[in-house]
């Protein structure tokens, strides 16, 4: 049943999984809907980019634990309209929630127009680039060793043959798995290889190094 919290807010629907939340913004077609980006299922990216993808007039704002920049980025690139953490303070999300309604963008505690969230995502990529990456190479958020692990990943080797690879510890290659599904916003190896190979971070060349061994 619709109840309200704020005198002109109205909570119509509430989801605990990801495919459950997405369904519900097709049929009942929300102005805002505040999405985990870690809901089980589909997580909050995946449900923004699917949102977009289908021209729905529902804005998204993201809920994370991790707020960082790099993933304040993939949610602008996905779609979002709103970035914040969990631990927000709930006047602080109802002003969100209300910048986004008028059609105003909220990453990083700024409040953006259209353009000056591009402006915004382009110098934070930009800066990526500078950080992570060689001139010309697609940006990324993973640091130089995640990205050696999630090459590793990517041929299909377990983690006691990353180690081994790489000369670190077991439990230092699953702190950097654990990273990249973060940062990727994905529940497990195969999604974070489907999401690399998607934004060309790796390609179907380095899949196939293995077979060849």
């Amino acid at each position: 049943m619709p109840y309200r919290l704020e005198p002109d807010m109205r909570i119509i629907a509430q989801s605990a999984t990801g495919d459950d939340a997405l369904e519900m913004i097709r049929t009942k077609k929300p102005t805002i809907a505040v999405l985990d980006v870690n809901l089980p299922g589909m997580n909050g990216q995946q449900i923004t980019h699917q949102v977009s993808q289908d021209r729905l007039p529902t804005r998204i704002i993201l809920m994370t634990g991790y707020d960082d920049i790099e993933q304040a980025v993939h949610a602008a690139l996905a779609g979002a309209h709103g970035y914040c953490s969990k631990d927000i303070e709930p006047q602080s999300l109802s002003r969100i929630i209300r910048e986004v309604a008028e059609g105003k963008f909220v990453f990083a505690n700024n409040v953006f127009t259209r353009r000056e969230l591009d402006l915004w995502v382009e110098d934070r990529m930009e800066g990526a680039r500078r950080s992570y990456s060689e001139p010309g190479t697609p940006f990324h958020p993973l640091s130089d060793r995640e990205m050696e692990v999630l090459a590793c990943v990517v041929r299909g080797m377990s983690n006691k043959e990353i180690a081994n690879l790489l000369g670190i510890s077991h439990q230092t290659v699953k702190n950097h798995v654990t990273a990249i599904l973060r940062k990727f916003g994905v529940e497990d190896r195969t999604q974070a290889v489907v999401f690399a190979l998607k934004r060309g971070w790796v390609t179907l060349k380095d899949m196939d190094i293995r077979s060849q061994e």
